[in-house]
């Protein structure tokens, strides 16, 4: 019989509460997926707690809702729309909502180190 798995982020394995946000975790397949919502006002180097000054995780992701940042240390800003899919090095980065409105997306690579604790 061919197995068949079906998830939904309302019933992840793990959930990580962030001010102004949260990282839903499913583990599905071998992969690990992640979803994050950040509110406005929610930036990675104020609001994920971290030992290091920037977020160094490469992601492969999807942008479901809303836009965000990424600024490297060398000066580069990439803003992430909805409906744009994304590849962010593993180079030091912060990140930040823009606007008014909620930022949702899907990361299919990194999300298994993504605000880890």
């Amino acid at each position: 019989m061919i197995e068949v798995i079906l998830r939904r982020f309302e019933e992840p394995d793990e959930v990580r509460e962030l001010e102004l946000g949260r990282f839903e975790v499913v583990h599905i397949g071998g992969l690990t997926i992640g979803r994050a919502t950040y509110q406005p006002g929610w930036r990675w180097s104020e609001h994920v707690p971290s030992d290091e000054p920037l977020c160094t995780v490469e992601h492969v992701g999807l942008v479901l809702e809303g836009t965000a940042t990424a600024a490297f240390e060398g000066g580069r800003v990439v803003e992430l729309r909805a409906g744009e899919l994304f590849h962010i090095p593993a180079e030091p980065h912060d990140s930040w909502v823009v606007g008014d409105e909620p930022y949702v997306s899907l990361d299919f690579m990194g999300a298994e180190r993504y605000a880890a604790r």
